[in-house]
């Protein structure tokens, strides 16, 4: 069991003994340590409250609820919701902040809270620092009888939301309608079920399919959308003759599709196909993480944009989107960032958007994807033990490849002439992640293999 204390919030197993486990005094220290931080920052006493399917969500959100309201604050609770849609909330209601409870593609044991700003964004890497130092010391100070702060429950922001995406000037609810696409949608027990087909039927689809769709976060399976995990998806597509299937996964940020013969789209091409429908209607340039394709790269060319890599992570994302003033961006995992929407990721525009593309090409989703450049990404990862100095190891790789091109921005990416790997240690688990790709799948696997051989080859007996 583990609990992981980043600068973008607090993320753990639930039940165990305390500062090892999300427990709930671990919840209410580290959302008593937000509240303070944010009461040194505004005036204002409103936070934005939302949270995803998981078993132990309703009472992580009472937990949380009643400390921010011993703070004073006046929590507008949307229930079960999307991380998207806590994210335009903020925003919408003019809140001070946003709490999301969810560990995104993490198992049903583990809960987590996602801290956002005034804007609606994660917390920056330094405000995270304020935050954990105050958790540590646990200065914090409650307001008297007289000034706790209200409940306000508000289930409509869910579908404003989802106005603000079929409205959204790039979306042709037209051409989706006269498509008249035949969608299955894996909703993984979680509040998918309730934003994809609402989404879905906000846009005209009228023949929709919902696998895994009660919503108890007893996840059918295991919840990150990958190809090995969307099996069902896969052969219900087949089975129902669907133009289409989605996957989501459970807080809704992040997006991939099945083709019609029950092949996988790939979740890296998620992005590249949005941006490929957006540049064309919008030239710009483009964001994406280090870890993705390089798809992105020739597509933005290809319309006269520039492309720049960013450090992974939601949040170095949006900032390298705002320098070089991308019109489009995000992260190799299914997580589409449309800017002038909100600065975060999300499904439910990524998928209006995706629609439009798909119908007014006038393509099958097989013959969409066989439009963009082929690559392929070898995704693994090694498992790290207590004590481990990652930073040892990545030393080592470097000295034994310092012949190669290498950026140290984010862990450790090393360039093979048109292929790439790229090392860097996990935001949330406690792992090594290893991404490798090139234009042959054999090779990208062969690139992370050699690499995973060093780390083991290199002295270092905590890796598992």
């Amino acid at each position: 069991m583990a609990l992981i204390k980043s600068i973008s919030g607090i993320r753990g197993t639930i039940g165990g003994k305390t500062d090892e486990n999300l427990t709930p005094l671990d919840v209410v220290k580290f959302t008593a340590a937000y509240g303070t931080w944010l009461a040194s920052q505004s005036k204002n006493n409103k936070i934005v409250l939302g949270r995803d399917g998981r078993i132990s969500g309703e009472m992580v959100s009472n937990l949380v609820t009643s400390t921010l309201i011993s703070l004073g604050f006046n929590v507008i609770d949307l229930g079960l919701s999307t991380t998207p849609t806590v994210e335009m909330a903020v925003k919408f209601e003019d809140a001070a902040g946003g709490i999301i409870l969810t560990a995104s593609h993490n198992p049903k044991e583990w809960n987590a809270l996602k801290l956002l700003n005034s804007k609606g964004e994660f917390i920056s890497g330094d405000e995270g620092k304020l935050v954990l130092a105050l958790a540590e010391k646990e200065e914090f100070n409650f307001v008297q009888i007289d000034e706790l702060g209200t409940i306000i429950k508000n289930d409509e922001l869910l579908k404003k939301h989802i106005n603000s995406c079929v409205n959204y000037k790039f979306v042709d609810i037209v051409a989706i309608k006269k498509a008249k696409f035949k969608i299955v949608v894996d909703a993984i027990n979680s509040t998918g079920a309730i934003a994809v087909p609402a989404l879905l039927k906000a846009l005209g689809v009228q023949d929709i399919m919902v696998i895994n769709e009660e919503v108890n976060g007893k996840f059918a399976h295991n919840p990150e959308p990958l190809p090995e995990h969307l099996t069902q998806l896969s052969n219900e597509v087949v089975k129902q003759n669907a133009s289409l299937g989605i996957a989501v996964d459970p807080d809704v940020d992040r997006l991939c599709f099945v083709c019609e013969d029950g092949s996988m789209f790939g979740e890296e091409y998620t992005l590249v196909a949005v941006a490929d429908y957006m540049l064309s209607k919008q030239k710009g340039n483009t964001v994406s993480n280090m870890s993705s394709t390089r798809a992105l790269k020739d597509v933005t060319l290809k319309y006269g944009g520039e492309y720049f890599p960013s450090a992974v992570g939601e949040v170095n994302v949006v900032n390298r989107m705002r320098e070089k003033n991308a019109v489009i961006g995000g992260e190799g995992n299914g997580g589409i960032i449309v800017p002038d929407l909100h600065y975060g990721r999300d499904a439910l525009i990524g998928i209006a958007l995706f629609l439009t593309h798909l119908a007014t090409s006038k393509k099958t989703i097989k013959q969409l994807r066989n439009t963009f450049p082929n690559y392929f990404i070898s995704k693994n990862k090694i498992t790290l033990t207590e004590g481990i100095n990652v930073g040892d190891i990545f030393e080592k790789i470097k000295d034994k490849y310092k012949n190669q091109p290498i950026n140290t921005e984010d862990g450790l990416k090393i360039e093979f002439d048109k292929d790439w790997v790229h090392l860097r240690t996990s935001n949330t688990e406690p792992i090594i992640r290893i991404y490798a790709e090139s234009n042959f799948e054999t090779t990208a696997d062969n690139i992370a293999k050699r690499i995973m051989q060093d780390i083991q080859e290199l002295g270092t007996p905590s890796v598992q």
